[in-house]
């Protein structure tokens, strides 16, 4: 009995056929979402330059099958964050989310209290969605007194530790004290000084966002 023939495959074909074989791997890629103000959105930089954009750089690099994602928006406090984080959880379904939150508060004067229970209830949001939260910490000028600034300085540890959360201890960490590396409004960071930035975020952030195939 004679093999049947089977008749030669067009080109055409094959590269669809890989392409849809390709499709759930780019489907895998997983994200980092940072939730942050104008010193995570790049405020008066390019945002190319911003450290978020070298966070995205380094995963790229580092780290295959993760991406980021910038959900920051400048002037956010931590209550408009918590306000919007359910709808950014569920658009862009992180795995991680970088919460950098609170220097708004601070500057603005707010209770302690509010911004401790916001930044609470974001960690909860986030990981009820699956995600992996990761804390900023940050400090202020004592524009409100020495003790609102030791109190607002010590709620970022106190609830990274309550809540067995990552802990970022200062955002700027290397950059408050040096002005040569601020815009000239003096808040907020200029393009030199993101990539210590990043390095001050990196080390809370590497072990959750381990090379796509490795447990």
């Amino acid at each position: 009995m004679k093999a049947a023939l089977i008749p030669k495959t067009p080109r055409r074909f094959l590269a669809a056929f890989a392409l849809v074989l390709a499709l759930p791997a780019a489907a895998a890629e997983r994200a980092v979402m940072v939730f942050g103000d104008s010193l995570s959105a790049a405020y008066g930089l390019a945002a190319k330059d911003g450290w978020v954009a070298l966070l995205g750089e380094r995963l790229a690099r580092d780290r295959p099958g993760w991406r980021v994602v910038n959900a920051s928006v400048s002037g956010e406090t931590t209550a408009g964050g918590l306000r919007r984080l359910p709808e950014d959880l569920k658009r862009h379904g992180p795995a991680v989310v970088v919460i950098a939150l609170g220097a708004n508060d601070g500057l603005r004067g707010q209770p302690i209290a509010a911004t401790r229970a916001n930044l609470e209830a974001m960690i909860r949001l986030a990981r009820e969605a699956r995600a992996e939260p990761v804390l900023v910490g940050l400090m202020l000028p004592p524009n409100y007194g020495i003790d609102y600034a030791r109190e607002f300085q010590g709620l970022y540890p106190a609830l990274a530790k309550s809540l067995r959360v990552p802990l970022v201890p200062f955002l700027l960490e290397g950059i408050a004290e040096r002005r040569e590396l601020f815009q000239a409004d003096q808040l907020h960071p200029t393009a030199e000084a993101q990539p210590r930035i990043l390095a001050n975020v990196w080390p809370a952030l590497a072990p959750l966002v381990k090379p796509a195939g490795r447990p």
